[in-house]
């Protein structure tokens, strides 16, 4: 164990590549949503799916006007994630395909299509929450991204790790893979990367050394920040010494079982619903974008240098139940003050979400891996900082 210092501690967060079992999951999830979502922008879309070694099966409640060829969505995004080889792992053109779908339930479309409050005239047909639950969104000032150091650093390092399998930098490379970053802490702020671990799936015929020192040299030195490192910084590549069995082979792989790696690392809360396969309807996902968008503003407008928003809902209501912030005690105003400017600056019933993110389009499968959030790479409507000036005057 480590020995820690006064005013020292350290946090570790992981993140996983696309290759992963898990992920590949996810990956499957949301490409059948974005291809259904594509043609039928209002499907309501529950899509869960299980990876192993030579089948792939896909279940859940899908009600849509359109017709999508799952087996060959399933085949592509195999194939675009790099499983087209059974040394591989995986062969995406001869493995099994399995579908068990069915509609969603009509008691769950009762509640949604109309929420309470248009059933009691309060207000016009609007979308009611498609479940019960609280969702949590997060942003810090220790990144430009507005992320927790050590989730980012391991984010970024992942999507290195698949880079340079892909072309051809680390040719022997599989896609399957982790990454995980450990902080040191000084006073609350990120003085240095503690330890830095890659397990990075590889052909059987190179040995670790080789392994080690192109993971070290190509993935782990160009992403690191510069002074983050020193000689004490620990770096562990394949501490197994072989990691040739990977993906669905290796582990079976589920929907939503890296809801960490999609979001904080850990270093906030998380209300438990996974997003990988779920339209926009569906609040575990869309709530937790607009938490994150909240977060991210309250922070960026410099009312707070860290902040954690909570929204709470009862399924076929549309108003939350709930809605809280907490800047831990970073705030320059009261919480409550921010708060009260949230709750005038931004809508949180579905319908108003998914207009004001235009959330029904094909966006899913492109962050399905390397985190939801903090992806400086993509334009995601909930990473956007156009919410900033609203806050400040109503503050």
């Amino acid at each position: 164990m480590p020995t820690i210092g006064e005013g020292v501690r350290l946090f570790t967060s992981e993140s996983v590549t696309e290759g992963h079992p898990d992920k590949v999951a996810d990956r499957i999830a949301d490409s059948i949503l974005d291809r259904i979502i594509e043609k039928d922008p209002f499907a309501r879309v529950a899509c869960e799916c299980m990876v192993k070694t030579g089948f792939v099966l896909v279940a859940g409640e899908i009600s849509t006007e359109c017709y999508v060829d799952m087996p060959q969505i399933v085949r592509d995004t195999l194939r675009s994630i790099g499983y087209t080889r059974a040394k591989f792992g995986f062969d995406s053109e001869t493995c099994a395909v399995l579908t068990a779908i069915e509609e969603q339930s009509p008691d769950i479309a009762l509640g949604v299509d109309r929420s309470l409050e248009s059933k009691e005239g309060e207000m016009p047909d609007t979308l009611g929450a498609g479940d019960q639950g609280m969702m949590f969104g997060y942003a810090i000032d220790e990144t430009d991204v507005f992320m927790p150091m050590p989730i980012h650093l391991a984010n970024i390092m992942a999507r290195r790790l698949a880079a340079v399998r892909r072309d051809g930098t680390v040719p022997y490379l599989r896609p399957d893979g982790k990454t995980q970053i450990t902080m040191e802490y000084v006073d609350g702020k990120p003085a240095r990367v503690h330890t830095v671990v890659v397990s990075a799936q590889h052909a059987s015929e190179v040995g670790l050394e080789k392994v080690r020192d192109d993971i070290l040299a190509h993935v782990i030195k160009p992403v690191l920040p510069a002074g983050m490192m020193d000689s004490r910084t620990r770096v562990l590549v394949n501490a197994t010494g072989r990691f040739v069995v990977g993906g669905p082979q290796g582990d079976c792989g589920l929907t939503g079982r890296k809801i960490i790696v999609d979001t904080y690392g850990g270093f906030a809360r998380h209300g438990g619903g996974a997003f990988s396969g779920k339209d926009p309807s569906k609040v575990d996902r869309t709530a937790a974008y607009a938490s994150r968008y909240a977060a991210k503003n309250i922070v960026a407008a410099g009312l707070a240098k860290e902040c954690e928003v909570q929204v709470a809902y009862v399924i076929g209501v549309a108003r939350p139940v709930s809605l809280f912030v907490d800047t831990k005690g970073t705030g320059k105003v009261p919480d409550r003050c921010i708060l009260e400017a949230l709750t005038k600056s931004l809508d949180f019933r579905p319908a108003a979400i998914i207009d004001r993110m235009e959330l029904r389009r094909p966006i899913y499968a492109a962050v399905s891996a390397y985190g939801h959030f903090g992806r400086a790479d993509l334009d995601l409507p909930w990473e956007r900082l156009d919410l900033k000036d609203e806050l400040l005057k109503h503050i």
